[in-house]
């Protein structure tokens, strides 16, 4: 009796070790990338647009204002503009040059406007693929130490225009996705005039050390913030209030060592949606997947909170997300999407402390977006750590992990999820290896009723 107690006890105090190793290397892996990350260095030279001839009345066309302070920063190889109290109409982009800040003064607000003939054609990433279209309302390709701060708002504008667009962009986007299954040269992907694929609201491409803190961003064309090919990046105590059609909050593709904290989301579709290219072309950047990345103490709200896909042909890993709630009602919350067009992967992710209300489905993995896919090029979903969520609801499912016969999902662990009520449970199918335990879906079991 003594040696099986001691087997038992010993069993448990292993079991304790592996649990307290497993949540050490996730908070190792997590200082690690974090502690990467390089915060831009800003020079003390600084500018007021308004020194150059900016009116915050919402009339006035500033955008020769705010290029001449960018050219102003350039000459100091530096400095910060700064937007004081006031609503600019900018008609055209912000492009940013190497080692400049952009910082909104509490209540200044920067409004775009959306005639298409004010946006240059610029190198971009549309849906996956790499193309030229009208530039994205702030951009900066090939920067280095760029920042935008401070409390004020950024309003796209959106709904004044571009919106008009959605439905016309379906010829285009098929077009895109032609250029990229036929090895199109990138120099003859040119849309713009006569095409409309709606630009982002902020996009930085090939850059490094980028800092995004405290501005609220509203009424997006297309995607909000799209970090595209870039690296060492820092997302904090961002406001969203973005209603438009694909407005996504965070979009990172092909980039990496990214800290996403403190944000508050409020989103018309996916809070976070981790990209990394589409089908050839995104197999062909296979040396460039979206990695090293950190989603912390975040409010979720919108269509979805973090999604993986379905562009992801490069691949996707080391993605952690932990220690977020949601509010309002979300469709799904952990959404891992891809086809068997993609390829590529989805692997070393690890989701934990995430309190949610009601939602549509709270764990969905699928190998079989919307059943498209040519069966070419199945994608490979594996090594996924689920751990300590909470649901309220689930009026669909509470966990869908699907794969491909030939190319199934697997090492999953799902640890201490409880989902207080869903219409469905839960349904693995084409899996192996997936680890249960402490799994709660409807109402507790408890003693069993005795016989009468």
């Amino acid at each position: 009796m003594k040696s099986n107690s001691f087997c038992v006890l010993l069993l448990l105090s292993f079991t304790v070790l592996f649990s307290q190793a497993k949540v050490e290397n996730k908070t190792a892996a997590i200082e690690r990338i974090v502690n990467r990350i390089q915060l831009p260095v800003i020079p003390a030279y600084a500018v007021k647009v308004t020194d150059f001839g900016a009116k915050g009345d919402s009339v006035t066309n500033c955008k020769p204002a705010f290029d001449k302070a960018m050219k102003a920063c350039a000459k100091k190889n530096g400095g910060t503009i700064v937007v004081p109290k006031g609503l600019y109409t900018i008609n055209g982009p912000i492009h940013f040059v190497s080692n400049v800040k952009l910082h909104l003064e509490d209540g200044a607000k920067i409004r775009f406007g959306s005639n298409p003939k004010d946006y240059p054609l610029v190198l971009t990433s549309w849906e996956g693929t790499m193309l030229y279209n009208y530039s994205p309302l702030i951009y900066g390709n090939n920067v280095q130490n760029v920042a935008i701060t401070g409390n004020g708002i950024i309003d796209g504008e959106g709904h004044n225009g571009w919106v008009k667009w959605k439905p016309l962009e379906e010829k285009d986007k098929l077009l895109s996705r032609e250029m990229n299954h036929n090895n199109v040269p990138l120099q003859d992907r040119i849309f713009g005039k006569g095409h409309y694929l709606r630009p982002q609201l902020i996009q930085f491409l090939n850059s490094t050390a980028i800092l995004i803190e405290d501005v609220k961003i509203e009424d997006s064309p297309f995607w909000c913030v799209h970090l595209l090919k870039s690296k060492s990046i820092t997302l904090s105590g961002l406001k969203y209030d973005a209603q438009n059609y694909n407005n996504d909050g965070i979009d990172p593709e092909y980039s990496s060592d990214i800290l996403i904290e403190n944000i508050q989301f409020n989103n018309g579709d996916d809070n976070v949606a981790i990209k990394a290219g589409r089908d050839d072309e995104g197999r062909g950047n296979a040396a460039s997947p979206s990695e090293n990345i950190v989603v912390r103490n975040c409010n979720f709200k919108g269509l979805h909170a973090v999604v993986i896909g379905s562009e992801m042909s490069a691949g996707v890993r080391n993605v952690y997300v932990d220690n977020c709630k949601a509010s309002g009602y979300l469709k799904r919350v952990i959404y891992i999407k891809t086809n068997s067009d993609r390829g590529g992967y989805v692997r070393d992710l690890s989701f934990s402390n995430i309190a949610l209300g009601k939602v549509e489905d709270c764990i969905y993995m699928t190998a079989n977006y919307h059943g498209e896919g040519s069966g070419k090029f199945p994608s490979k979903i594996s090594d996924i750590s689920i751990s300590n969520i909470s649901c309220e609801s689930a009026s669909n499912a509470a966990i869908i992990i699907e794969g491909f016969p030939e190319k199934k999902v697997e090492n999953i662990v799902l640890d201490n999820i409880t989902v207080k009520s869903a219409k469905n449970g839960m349904s693995l199918t084409h899996t192996q290896n997936v680890s249960v335990n402490e799994i709660v879906i409807g109402e507790k079991g408890g003693v069993p009723s005795s016989v009468k």
